[in-house]
């Protein structure tokens, strides 16, 4: 289950995560869920207000070249996916 911390600040964070602007960009396609228990696998986000909630901590980076990771959200669960293999795949939950 995927549950994420957003930090202020690059060193606090697991990995660096640049939002695309479009889906073909990214290397993951996230959902972000309303509950918790909904988030299961890396594709399904449920954002925490505290770090020790948390399965990952990120930072967002403002350019795609200083991200480990480059996702785009969804609208709907089912569109979520790993557009390709990537190092941190099986690792955010």
């Amino acid at each position: 289950m995927a549950k994420v911390f957003v930090t202020d600040y690059d060193y606090q964070a697991d990995i660096k995560v640049f939002r695309t602007d479009y889906d073909y960009q990214a290397d993951l396609l996230y959902h972000e869920e309303e509950y918790d228990y909904n988030a299961k696998g890396d594709e399904k986000w449920y954002f925490v207000d505290n770090d020790y909630q948390a399965t990952i901590k990120i930072f967002w980076v403002d350019y795609d070249y200083q991200a480990d990771l480059k996702v785009f959200p969804v609208e709907y669960d089912y569109q979520a996916k790993w557009n390709h293999s990537h190092k941190w795949q099986n690792r955010l939950d």
